[in-house]
């Protein structure tokens, strides 16, 4: 295997969510300058799961039309969208537009949908793509995709977006005691957005030299086509095989499976599935709206380091199955368990949040902080060896799992939106006032 090949398939994965992340971690710079304000954030959920008429769209096509729309031709288009969309959002965003008599960021929430279409189109085109590769470049793109969140993250935190300094608030004559004050960015917003917009070119660059390259073509996948023993002509076993049903009679198990190789019954595809959407749900919609409301009240530097350290666990689980590929199933179930435990102990601390227990002992940050790592850490093995699964058993059950990536990651975040927004159940902690009654 080349190595420009796994550089190429890393950035490919890069390009996957790197737009939404990037602009996850830079709300805090812009929001001031908004008419939304801090409604810009649930703007951006909701915007997201509308994007989900993109993958929506290619499945159908896919499952009604097969063959009509290709992957390669739709990747071209998004990822030139992406770029496009960047580059206008870095000039663009600030401007605003009047409805219903009042301003709105027309130009920021229009660019953020076309982002978030491309993002969420990634999912469904991304994975079937990786299909033409070796199985190994699989884990590779897991790998890029993990450091999608963690770079524009790393830029962000060098920016200096949503650094605090705790000043006397009479010095400000905003009354007394600690009061936040965030520091001013180390650059701009627009700069910000050109590098999501260099990030994007790179990926559309490492797009076309895995198409054309003569190194990446030697990487290709040889798949042999099931043929019937009878057959006479032994060179038809030496044709490529372009696509295997996802669901279809099994050549093992007549009947009994709803994979192509049979190796799996139908409870057992169902429990893939559903497992997938579970850790989907909680790692991309349920947990990251209340990082905040947990890690705040221990201190700035915890939440810092939890939002660091736990994207940098994305990769790094990945970077781990690459030497340890275990796809039973029971594994991933108590691996699941585990994550889905401390997706639990993060839910109660934000619901508890700003007075959450051991508050003012050290434990308590480290604790938050090893949580949210092991619990990124733990699904993301998860969803990588899910991955691999679904890898072998052709291109539609990697369609399928980019649609089931997806829905689970739009019901979690639809769960939380009206808890978060509308009911008010979470309250945030002053990373500078963390004194509780009683």
């Amino acid at each position: 295997m080349a190595l420009a090949v796994h550089v190429l398939v890393c950035l490919l994965g890069m390009g996957s969510w790197v737009a939404i992340n990037g602009m996850w971690v830079e709300l805090p710079l812009i929001v001031p300058s908004v008419p939304e304000g801090w409604l810009l954030p649930s703007c951006l959920t909701i915007i997201i799961q509308l994007a989900n008429v993109g993958p929506l769209a290619f499945t159908l096509m896919h499952r009604f039309l097969p063959g009509r729309l290709g992957e390669v031709g739709v990747i071209y288009t998004i990822l030139c969208l992406g770029c496009l969309a960047c580059v206008l959002l870095a000039f663009f965003w600030r401007e605003t537009g009047m409805v219903g008599g009042s301003p709105r960021s027309l130009a920021l929430l229009t660019l953020l949908f076309f982002l978030a279409l491309v993002d969420c189109t990634s999912s469904v085109t991304f994975l079937p793509y990786m299909r033409r590769l070796r199985p190994q470049y699989l884990t590779t793109y897991f790998v890029g995709e993990g450091l999608s969140g963690l770079l524009p993250g790393l830029v962000a935190l060098g920016q200096g977006v949503g650094t605090v300094h705790c000043v006397n608030a009479s010095q400000v004559g905003n009354g007394t005691g600690l009061q936040a004050e965030y520091q001013e960015a180390r650059f701009s917003a627009c700069t910000f957005f050109l590098f999501l917009g260099g990030m994007m070119a790179v990926c559309l660059a490492a797009f076309v030299l895995l198409n054309y390259l003569p190194t990446a073509k030697r990487e290709r996948a040889k798949e042999k086509r099931h043929v019937p023993v009878q057959m006479e002509n032994p060179a038809a076993t030496q044709v490529a095989v372009e696509e295997r049903p996802m669901m279809g009679p099994s050549c093992k198990s007549p009947g009994g499976s709803s994979f192509s190789s049979g190796n799996y019954s139908r409870l057992q595809v169902a429990c893939i599935f559903g497992l997938l959407a579970w850790v989907n749900a909680l790692t991309n919609g349920v947990l990251p709206p209340v990082q905040s409301y947990s890690c705040l009240p221990y201190g700035n530097s915890a939440y810092h380091l939890s939002a660091t350290l736990a994207a940098l666990a994305n990769p790094l689980a990945c970077f781990l199955g690459m030497f340890l590929p275990y796809r039973s199933l029971w594994l991933m179930g108590a691996l699941s368990l585990a994550g889905s435990f401390f997706a639990c102990y993060i839910m109660a601390l934000a619901v508890l949040s700003p007075c959450p227990p051991l508050l003012h002992m050290p434990i308590g940050a480290s604790l938050v902080v090893l949580c949210w790592v092991l619990f990124i850490g733990l699904l993301s093995y998860v969803k990588l060896m899910i991955g691999l699964i679904l890898r072998d058993e052709g291109h539609s059950a990697l369609v399928w799992c980019g649609a089931v990536v997806q829905l689970g990651s739009m019901l979690g975040a639809l769960t939380m939106f009206p808890l978060v927004s509308i009911y008010s159940l979470f309250h945030p902690g002053d990373p500078c006032n963390t004194s509780c009654p009683g």
